[in-house]
């Protein structure tokens, strides 16, 4: 019981940040775009740039149920996203890029004490070649992929495992997204959000608490004031 009571006052002292990789830590989106058209394009449906970002940060299916019809056959579904997904990855291999201030403020939350985790829709075969790339893998002490819950963004679920794995409270919470859906899933977590505006204009992210158009303008302190309320 002792060591119970412990876990859980810690658990309220201890903060994280639970982080979007795609369009928040790697410029990802014109490798994703390119193989979603592509794929599209094959089965007879346009998709354009718009249609992107507005389905930006979400999960395979639902995008795939959004373009092709909510009536698709499951394996179809599957063979779609196998698709995208293997596109994608031969695009961006070797080509990928840090967002400005990404890396860095990773590597600064984790000197100031920080937990840190990766809340991403992407499967785990994106994350792991991204963050080896990225030289960032060993920054995170939790990462939750797409195939970890049963719904997608704008669903808190992704978000809420993360906290749990890493044994914090929501409320000592601050996720890091650029996609709609996933800064609407941050809110339904009771989390603290900050949005970049990489991938939507700061109009469409207002639910955020904090919106900004570079992580290179934020600090772990910055952070740490958000979510004790300053």
């Amino acid at each position: 019981m002792a060591g119970r009571q412990k876990a859980q006052i810690y658990s309220y002292k201890k903060k994280a940040v639970i982080w979007d990789m795609d369009g928040v830590i790697a410029d990802t989106a014109p490798f994703h775009y390119r193989a979603w058209r592509d794929v599209f394009k094959k089965r007879g449906a346009k998709f354009t740039e718009d249609d992107f970002r507005r389905n930006f940060g979400q999960r395979n299916d639902t995008i795939t149920r959004t373009v092709l019809g909510s009536d698709i056959q499951a394996v179809e579904i599957e063979n779609v996203a196998t698709e995208k997904e293997e596109n994608f990855r031969k695009m961006a291999k070797g080509r990928l890029q840090a967002l400005p201030g990404a890396v860095e403020l990773i590597k600064a939350l984790k000197l100031h004490g920080f937990l840190q985790a990766l809340g991403s829709s992407a499967p785990p075969e994106n994350i792991e070649l991204i963050t080896k790339e990225l030289k960032i893998a060993t920054f995170f002490q939790v990462v939750v992929s797409g195939k970890d819950v049963q719904e997608g963004k704008p669903s808190p679920l992704g978000f809420l495992l993360a906290a749990d794995k890493l044994g914090v409270s929501p409320q000592t919470c601050v996720v890091i997204e650029d996609a709609i859906a996933g800064v609407t899933a941050a809110k339904r977590a009771g989390m603290h959000c900050l949005a970049v505006t990489h991938t939507n204009p700061a109009s469409s992210l207002r639910e955020a608490d904090m919106i900004l158009d570079s992580l290179t303008e934020i600090t772990p302190q910055d952070l740490e004031k958000l979510i004790d309320g300053a």
